[in-house]
């Protein structure tokens, strides 16, 4: 099943991803082979999961969460969903 996931990263980034097989996507980042970006950021801790049915929506889903602030992603690990509205970026059309 494919995965969305989230890393907490050594100097307090986080790092989102989207894998068909989680495990050996986690055993690339903790060996350094993952990324670039998480080469130079170890040690990693996995901080968030959700699994979909194709990795097409896994994709979609990654791309979402990508966009968002930290503080948004940091009340998706903390389960909090009510205040994930809040933390939404208004756009103002005039």
């Amino acid at each position: 099943m494919p995965f969305v996931y989230m890393l907490h990263c050594a100097d307090g980034s986080f790092y989102v991803g989207s894998a068909r097989n989680l495990e050996a996507r986690l055993d690339q980042h903790n060996s350094g082979k993952g990324s670039r970006y998480t080469s130079e950021r170890m040690p990693l801790e996995l901080v968030f999961i959700e699994e979909y049915d194709n990795i097409g929506d896994a994709y979609s889903r990654e791309k979402q969460l990508q966009g968002w602030g930290r503080a948004k992603r940091e009340k998706l690990i903390e389960q909090n969903y009510e205040a994930l509205p809040a933390l939404a970026k208004k756009i103002f059309r005039t």
